[in-house]
């Protein structure tokens, strides 16, 4: 049945070949239902030519909205290994793991960025495409074998932090190009929205990259922090999706829950959807466990302390830009108890950190008349400020250093953090 398939695609492709007026988009119909018929229910092929001026795979292959593999189709007698695709192929090789790449005659399969096999089932020469009949029992295999790939189960951070990356730096490019590509058109798409807003409330001059480096990257750890509370939750089981990821995003967190709605939502830009969908399906093959024990015996917890490791392989220069450094924990908590002693003891504040003392000072405004207005305003005498805070874990220490004195009086406790411990805005 699979060689009578294969026969009816290359007389197919003959015909359209021999018109004399085909592109590599034309061969695309004829690719796509002979995969169909060769995979069999319960898989999709899905052809995306609209997603080609964003840097896209031609053809993404599911099984039950998950992704199984890509595949990247150029025109027939295109040299598969020549410069003007090498930067693509390059692309796509580092940043999905199972991918063949095609020119409607010859197949090659790559698993993690390696060339795996590969075979040619027809030869264009002038008067047609000639078969390779002998090669139809190979290229049957490599689709099976396309179709049965398993991601490898992800054990550590090092491992997790360069798949991520690889595949939040491929999103980042997709969510330039299609900005990019809609101001080009004078077109108002909701990513070019979302910029829109970022500058308007935010960071007023910041570029498309730089905004697509945050947005890729915000999407990539909200993944991992879904998956890690997953986990933690114990309601683990179903397959990790967007949809999933959206539901389990913290209500702690409702940055990143408002982000997830529209992650997860049918009007997602799918220019940029199967990428997240490739993301998502990552961390089907995450051992969350084997991470957690990892973070574990460093005393570091992993929520926090795994986005400098997924930094430091996302972009090692944006890491060193951003000051996204660790601190050992013992360092930090020296560091802390040391202020409080000095507080303590040199500036005769009992209550060290934790002191309540205020101090009033008087504030000279300008009026539009020229003259000064008065006013006296109290500030507390002790207040921390962390500049570069990063992962926050000098404020989490005095937070902690704090509260162990209160351990006991949870009643004081509320009391102190309402009245002390966070600066009200003015």
């Amino acid at each position: 049945m699979t060689q009578n398939e294969i026969s009816r695609y290359i007389a197919e492709v003959n015909r359209i070949y021999r018109a004399g007026n085909a592109t590599e988009h034309t061969y695309r119909p004829a690719l796509q239902r002979l995969l169909e018929n060769m995979l069999g229910a319960g898989v999709r092929v899905t052809n995306e030519p609209k997603r080609i001026a964003c840097g896209a795979p031609d053809y993404i292959v599911t099984r039950d909205e998950i992704p199984v593999g890509y595949i990247e189709a150029k025109d027939i007698g295109a040299d598969l290994n020549g410069k003007a695709n090498k930067e693509q192929f390059n692309r796509y090789k580092q940043s999905l793991d199972n991918l063949i790449i095609t020119d409607y005659l010859t197949f090659r399969l790559y698993v993690h960025g390696e060339l795996l096999t590969g075979t040619t089932i027809g030869d264009a020469a002038d008067t047609g495409i000639v078969a390779r009949k002998q090669d139809f029992g190979l290229f049957d295999e490599i689709i099976k074998d396309f179709a049965r790939f398993q991601g490898a189960v992800i054990k550590t951070s090092e491992q997790l932090s360069k798949m991520m990356a690889a595949k939040a730096r491929l999103l980042a490019k997709s969510i330039e190009s299609a900005i990019d590509e809609d101001e080009q058109a004078s077109n108002v798409s909701t990513l070019g929205g979302q910029l829109h807003g970022f500058r308007e409330v935010l960071i007023p001059k910041i570029t498309a990259r730089e905004f697509s480096d945050i947005y890729a990257q915000t999407i990539a750890f909200g993944m991992f922090a879904a998956r890690f509370h997953d986990t933690q939750s114990g309601k683990g089981g179903e397959a990790f999706t967007r949809v999933k990821a959206a539901r389990l995003i913290p209500q702690s967190n409702p940055f990143l829950r408002n982000l997830f709605q529209y992650i997860a939502g049918y009007d997602l830009d799918s220019r940029i959807s199967w990428m997240v969908d490739a993301l998502a399906d990552l961390f089907n093959c995450v051992y969350i466990p084997s991470i957690q024990e990892e973070f574990g015996k460093k005393d570091h917890d992993p929520m926090v302390h795994f986005y400098e490791t997924f930094l430091a392989e996302y972009d090692p220069a944006l890491r060193k830009s951003r000051g996204v450094w660790y601190t050992p924990p013992p360092v930090v908590q020296f560091i802390v108890q040391a202020v409080d002693d000095i507080l303590k003891t040199d500036f005769k504040l009992d209550g060290g950190l934790a002191d309540t003392s205020t101090v009033t000072l008087t504030e000279q405004i300008p009026l539009s008349d020229g003259t000064l207005k008065h006013t006296q305003q109290s500030f507390h005498r002790v207040q921390i400020l962390d500049p570069a805070a990063g992962t926050g874990t000098f404020l989490a220490e005095v937070v902690q250093n704090i509260y162990r004195r209160f351990e006991n009086q949870q009643g004081m406790w509320r009391s102190y953090v309402g009245e002390h411990l966070i600066l009200k805005p003015a």
